[in-house]
């Protein structure tokens, strides 16, 4: 109502599932999450969002406001974080400023539309990759999703966890094979020698690595 008597345009979802499919339905200039929300949190929404290329800036607007929440909301793409309590007024200012700085974001990783490695590159608009031999192939939805949360996070494992969570979501669970499949197929597209690979790791037990 508040947003409203401002002049924004609101839509809202009471689902972290149904926050999904609007995300996916429109363009907005703005989404404000809460964090505990039913079937699917605040924080996976924000990361599965990210992955999927989409820059809608997000302020994250929850109870859970402790250092390492705040830390967390910050480094999974969240462009603020606010805690309840709070006042109106700041609630008012942050969302002005966030949309007004929507068209100066700084570009970041998260943000590139390519990224090259070794004897390869991928576009992440496109879907388009280049192999370790030069050819051009176009490659699915969730290979484009997992390559980038990969680069994302190069140097760092991810878990297989955090995998299925972001990359497929909340209601389709394969098994930890198929990842296995798809860090493979990279390994056919980009290592030199698939069999000694220099970029895409596999952490046994833990999940899985890139480095550039």
């Amino acid at each position: 109502m508040n947003l409203e008597l401002e002049g924004y345009q609101v839509v809202t979802a009471a689902t972290g599932s149904e926050g999904l499919e609007v995300f996916r339905s429109q363009r907005f200039d703005l989404a404000i999450l809460d964090v505990m929300l039913p079937v699917v949190d605040g924080y996976t929404i924000c990361k599965t969002v990210r992955l999927e290329g989409n820059l809608t800036p997000i302020m994250f607007l929850t109870a859970k406001n402790s250092g390492d929440e705040r830390v967390e909301g910050l480094k999974i793409g969240g462009d603020d974080y606010l805690g309840k309590p709070f006042h109106l007024e700041e609630l008012l200012l942050r969302i002005a400023n966030l949309i007004g700085r929507k068209q100066n974001r700084v570009t970041s990783i998260n943000e590139l539309d390519e990224f090259s490695f070794g004897s390869g590159s991928v576009n992440f608009k496109s879907y388009k990759i280049v192999t370790k031999d030069g050819k051009e192939e176009i490659i699915s939805k969730k290979e484009m999703m997992l390559l980038r949360l990969l680069i994302q996070k190069q140097d760092e494992v991810v878990s297989r966890e955090e995998i299925l969570e972001t990359v497929w979501g909340y209601d389709v669970f394969p098994s930890t094979r198929t990842i296995d499949n798809y860090i493979l197929a990279f390994r056919k597209y980009f290592e030199e020698n698939p069999r000694q690979p220099k970029h895409f790791f596999s952490v046994r037990g833990v999940g899985y690595k890139f480095k550039p």
